[in-house]
């Protein structure tokens, strides 16, 4: 697996958020998760990059605790992945929407902030964080997918979790929506959070500190924006992608 030093990854310097030793995953009859070995640095935007099916999911998954696993460890936080001391740090927003479509924004995020033990106060920050102001009384059925996506990550943000789990939020938004949430993002980062956002458009990889390539249920590589242009020659994410992916074919073949 090709890796930059420690001293070039992000948050090298403080503790890991996310800690993941040999971990091995079957899922119907498939491995999923091929002995995935990874150190993801504290509040940091580390983007989880690879084609559909490539275990992206599958690996958020075992983050926040919800995968039965083969083997392995995942240790989040400083505790092992799934602990209940975990469940009011550790924010997760699937690829579907999780809101009640039959409830106003406001009550979608006042049911999470309910459920995680917060006030009023956290509901108009988590609100006011992904710019639905505007949109408080509004049902989520009414709403853009886009705007749906917003609202499920309100209900994530309501806790201020230390680490945000991302999948795929951006797919199927247009461009200016995207850059919009990737903004968002970088501030959250910025003001402590420790992000791992997953996607299958390696445009967004310059959005990120930090990368994991992953394909076939393994991590190619993990590096940074830069660092993975250097190493490869090529000026476009995408071709240097293809550029691992190649490597990999030809030592395997060799």
């Amino acid at each position: 697996m090709m890796s930059s030093s420690n001293d070039e990854l992000p948050g090298s310097a403080s503790e890991p958020a996310i800690v993941i030793a040999n971990l091995q995953v079957t899922r119907g009859g498939h491995r999923a998760l091929d002995d995935v070995t990874v150190r993801v640095g504290a509040g940091t935007i580390t983007g989880l990059l690879g084609p559909s099916g490539c275990g992206k999911t599958t690996l958020m998954r075992c983050i926040v605790g919800t995968q039965i696993v083969d083997g392995g460890t995942v240790t989040v936080l400083g505790s092992p992945a799934g602990s209940p001391v975990l469940r009011h740090r550790v924010g997760y927003v699937t690829q579907d929407a999780t809101v009640y479509r039959d409830l106003w924004v406001v009550d979608n995020v006042r049911y999470f902030a309910a459920l995680y033990g917060c006030g009023p106060s956290d509901v108009d920050d988590a609100i006011a964080t992904v710019g639905l102001d505007d949109h408080r009384k509004a049902f989520a059925a009414n709403l853009s997918g886009g705007q749906r996506t917003r609202v499920s990550l309100a209900c994530a943000l309501v806790a201020h979790p230390d680490l945000l789990v991302l999948d795929e939020p951006t797919v199927g938004l247009d461009p200016v929506l995207r850059a919009d949430l990737w903004e968002r993002f970088d501030q959250l980062a910025r003001a402590g959070t420790t992000l791992l956002v997953s996607s299958h458009v390696m445009d967004e990889a310059d959005h990120c500190d930090d990368l994991l390539l992953m394909r076939d249920g393994r991590v190619l590589a993990h590096t940074t924006p830069n660092q993975l242009r250097e190493d490869t020659g090529c000026q476009s994410l995408e071709e240097a992608f293809l550029s691992i992916i190649r490597r990999g074919t030809v030592a395997q073949t060799a």
